[in-house]
């Protein structure tokens, strides 16, 4: 986790900031439609602890999850990886949704990481 580029950890950030927004307007609109918001809460709360974990080891910025919350976000962040990959196989080179898609497959990947070095 320590030789990754500032460049990285950056976009690594601004990728879950990214998708925790979008998350968040999904959810309000679910909520608005009356719609079942399980699912959505759930990987909200993964990604922002998967933000809180890689703030806390590149910033030392504290949080407050304990090791069980860590395993479940791990575990739900780590099933989000197979339709990322899929997306990103689909999409066409260059393409800007290729870089976003790229990135976030990364950030998740090294949020991962650091939740199994916790």
């Amino acid at each position: 986790m320590n030789s990754v580029t500032e460049t990285i950890k950056t976009e690594s950030i601004q990728s879950f900031q990214s998708t925790i927004g979008k998350m968040e307007k999904g959810l309000a609109q679910m909520k608005e439609k009356g719609a079942n918001t399980t699912l959505i809460e759930k990987r909200l709360h993964a990604m922002r602890i998967g933000l809180a974990v890689l703030e806390n080891v590149w910033y030392r910025q504290s949080h407050s999850y304990g090791q069980e919350a860590l395993t479940k976000a791990r575990d739900v962040l780590r099933g989000l990886i197979p339709s990322l990959e899929k997306a990103y196989a689909n999409s066409k080179t260059g393409s800007p949704q290729r870089t976003l898609l790229e990135r976030r497959l990364k950030s998740l990947e090294l949020a991962i990481q650091a939740m199994d070095e916790y």
